[in-house]
């Protein structure tokens, strides 16, 4: 009996102390990924500074567990697309991008946590497309629109809460070091503006442990 009452309570306990991020572990979140550029740059035809809108679209990362306190993650999402102007004219055109990034992450606190804050470095590369002035843009004299792609450093703070063995909640926050040349033509004449997005990024989402 005594034997047959200890197997229940291992039983009872094991689970409840099982790892939440643990060396080898693999999982995926999926929320929602929202840019806030912290845009400038150079003086654009005597009109200022280039104006980048916020976008929200479906973030995914994957992490690895390494050990228990130590990931490594990927940042990707569908693609954003961001309204480009100046305070003095408005929308002048459209960019969509994507920025996949790379992080080495520190979990704090033990495997068992419920609660694991953590860190992150890494990089980050940006990928432009699509660029093309609106009516607005082309009644102006603007063509020929092209966005350099960018290399640059990222950083991150976040938070796992688990909710069970397999699934979790997360929230994070991104930075992202985002320089480019914005290349295009006015009346004919060519013009390249050094831009910095710089954009925080904030995540809110599930994930599932495999």
């Amino acid at each position: 009996m005594k034997l047959a009452a200890l197997s229940l309570v291992l039983l009872t306990v094991v689970p409840a102390l099982a790892s939440a991020h643990q060396a080898g572990d693999f999982f995926m979140r999926a929320g929602t990924a929202t840019v806030r550029p912290t845009e400038g740059s150079d003086n654009v035809l005597g009109m200022g500074s280039f104006d980048v809108n916020n976008d929200t679209q479906l973030g995914l990362t994957f992490t690895w567990m390494a050990t228990d306190n130590i990931g490594i993650e990927l940042l990707a999402a569908t693609p954003f697309r961001h309204k480009v102007g100046l305070a003095a004219t408005g929308t002048l055109a459209t960019v969509r991008q994507l920025p996949p990034t790379l992080m080495a992450q520190y979990y704090f606190f033990d495997a068992n946590s419920k609660f694991r804050p953590y860190v992150g470095a890494g990089i980050n590369y940006t990928t432009f497309y699509d660029a093309d002035f609106n009516q607005t843009g082309r009644d102006a004299g603007l063509s020929d629109l092209s966005v350099k792609d960018s290399w640059g450093m990222a950083g991150q703070v976040g938070l796992d809460y688990e909710i069970d063995s397999n699934w979790l909640l997360n929230m994070s926050l991104w930075y992202m070091d985002i320089d480019t040349e914005v290349k295009f033509k006015a009346a004919g004449q060519q013009q390249n503006i050094n831009t910095r997005i710089d954009p925080w990024v904030f995540f809110f989402g599930v994930g599932y442990r495999f």
